[in-house]
C-alpha cells in the first residue's frame, strides 16, 4: 500500500528516535523490513501484509520482543543448568543438548500477549510496546523435548511447576534480573506423539536461533502466550510454586488499577486467546466500490486440541457476515490462514473480522479493558476509504 522509496526516505529521516527507545513511526526498517518500536532492546513486528504471504513465517519476518540487550553468548562455554526439586540436577552444553536427546521438530504459533495493544490504547490509553497486530508468527521449531530433560534430572515429589530464567540482563527497581517465565509441570509433561508440552529450541525454521530469537537456546512452549518461551535461557528451575521471577510475579496479569494486591491475587497468562485479524487492506487504503478481496489470520485458544473453524467478514457494522475460505490447515496450537471476496459500498467505512473456533467459541465485539492491554481481540476492525 506504500511506496518503498518514500518508506525508505522516512526511515532514514527518524532512525536516530529509535535509539531514544520509543516508537518513532509505523514504516518499516529498511535493512530488515520490520515496523520497529524500539531498538534497545528491540522491539518489532512485520507489515500486516507481508505477515501473511505464507503459513510459515520467515525469520527476518517473525516479529521480535525483547526486554533487554541481546546478550553475547559463546556457544562453546555455555551450559544450561537443571536444577530445583530433583534428584540429579545437572548442567549440559549446547553441544550435549544436540547429540544426547532425540530432536524433536514441530510447527507452532507464537504470539505475545500485547499484540493490538495499539487498538485497546483507543478504548483507554495503556503503557508498554504499542504493538499493533503483528506480533505474532508460525514457525517450525527445533530442539529437545523439556520432558525428556527434567526425566533425565529426575522430578522429585511435590514439584509443581517449572521455572525458566534467561541469561539476558533487565533493569528493574534499581537492579538487574533475568527475564524469567514458568509452567505448570503438568504441562511441560503434557506431551503427545507430535507435539511437546514445551521444547528447549535450538532452531528456528532449520537455521540456528538467531541472536534476537533467543540464540543458543529458548524455550517454546505452545499454546502459551510469548512471555513463556524464554530467550537465551540458562536455568530450568524445578519448584513446588510459580517463579518468583517478575515478568510471573509481577507483571503479564489481566489488573485494572496495578495495586500489588490486585497483581498478588491475579493468575499468571499462560494461553492465548481466540483472534483474528484481516492483514489485507492495511487500514487507510483506498478502495473501490465492488468486489474486494481481504485476507488475514485467525488463531484459536492455545487450548490442547483447539482450532479455527469459521471466520467471517462484514462490510456493514456488524449486519451481515460474509464467509472466509481457509488457505492453510487447520492445526492446534497453529494459525490459519485465510481469505476473502466482499461487496463494499459506498457506505462501507471499515471491514470487520471476528473467528469461531471449533468448540464453537466466538471472537467477542469488546472487551474489558486492563491495565497493560494484554490479551486484545476484539473484533478486528480495518478503516477503509471508498471511491466509485
Amino acid at each position: 500500500m506504500f511506496d518503498r522509496r518514500v518508506l525508505l526516505k522516512q526511515a532514514s529521516l527518524f532512525a536516530p528516535f529509535w535509539l531514544a527507545g520509543r516508537s518513532a513511526f509505523a514504516a518499516p526498517d529498511p535493512k530488515t523490513g520490520l515496523i520497529v518500536h524500539t531498538l534497545v532492546p528491540h522491539n518489532a513486528e512485520p507489515p500486516l501484509g507481508s505477515l501473511v504471504q505464507s503459513w510459515i513465517t520467515p525469520n527476518e519476518l517473525f516479529y521480535v520482543r525483547s526486554h533487554a540487550p541481546v546478550p553475547k553468548v559463546d556457544a562453546d562455554t555455555f551450559r544450561l543448568s537443571v536444577e530445583g526439586i530433583v534428584e540429579r540436577p545437572f548442567e549440559i552444553s549446547l553441544a550435549q543438548l544436540q547429540s544426547d536427546f532425540k530432536r524433536q521438530a514441530v510447527v507452532a504459533t507464537m504470539t505475545c500477549a500485547g499484540n493490538r495493544r495499539s487498538e485497546h490504547s483507543l478504548v483507554k490509553e495503556v503503557s508498554g510496546v504499542p504493538w499493533g497486530a503483528g506480533a505474532i508468527g508460525n514457525a517450525e521449531w527445533a530442539g529437545v523435548r523439556l520432558s525428556d530433560l527434567l526425566k533425565r534430572a529426575g522430578i522429585k515429589e511435590g514439584a509443581k511447576h517449572v521455572w525458566f530464567d534467561g541469561v539476558d540482563e533487565v533493569e528493574h527497581k534499581g537492579g538487574m534480573i533475568p527475564f524469567g517465565a514458568s509452567i505448570p509441570l503438568d504441562k511441560a509433561m503434557s506431551d503427545t506423539e507430535s507435539m511437546p508440552g514445551a521444547l528447549v529450541c535450538y532452531e528456528m525454521n532449520g537455521q540456528p536461533l538467531s541472536p534476537d530469537h533467543g540464540f543458543p537456546i529458548r524455550t517454546v512452549v505452545p499454546g502459551y502466550i510469548g512471555a513463556r518461551s524464554v530467550k537465551w535461557l540458562g536455568k530450568i528451575i524445578v519448584s513446588d510454586r510459580p517463579s518468583t521471577n517478575h515478568y510471573v510475579a509481577g507483571a503479564y496479569k489481566l489488573v485494572t488499577e496495578g495495586t500489588e494486591d490486585e497483581l498478588a491475587s491475579s493468575p499468571p497468562l499462560d494461553n492465548f486467546v481466540i483472534n483474528s485479524v484481516t492483514c489485507v487492506p492495511a487500514a487507510g487504503s483506498k478502495v473501490v466500490t465492488g468486489k474486494l478481496e481481504v485476507s488475514g489470520y485467525a488463531l484459536a485458544t492455545g487450548l490442547q486440541g483447539e482450532t479455527i473453524a469459521k471466520v467471517e467478514l462484514s462490510t456493514d457494522g456488524g449486519k451481515s457476515w460474509t464467509k472466509a475460505r481457509f488457505t492453510s490447515q487447520a492445526k492446534p496450537y497453529c494459525w490459519r490462514l485465510w481469505k476473502a471476496d466482499l461487496e463494499v459500498h459506498a457506505r462501507t467505512s471499515e471491514i470487520i473480522a471476528r473467528a469461531v473456533d471449533s468448540t464453537g467459541g466466538v471472537q467477542p465485539e469488546t472487551v474489558v479493558w486492563n491495565l497493560k492491554g494484554y490479551m486484545f481481540n476484539a473484533w478486528h476492525k480495518t478503516s477503509v476509504r471508498v471511491s466509485p
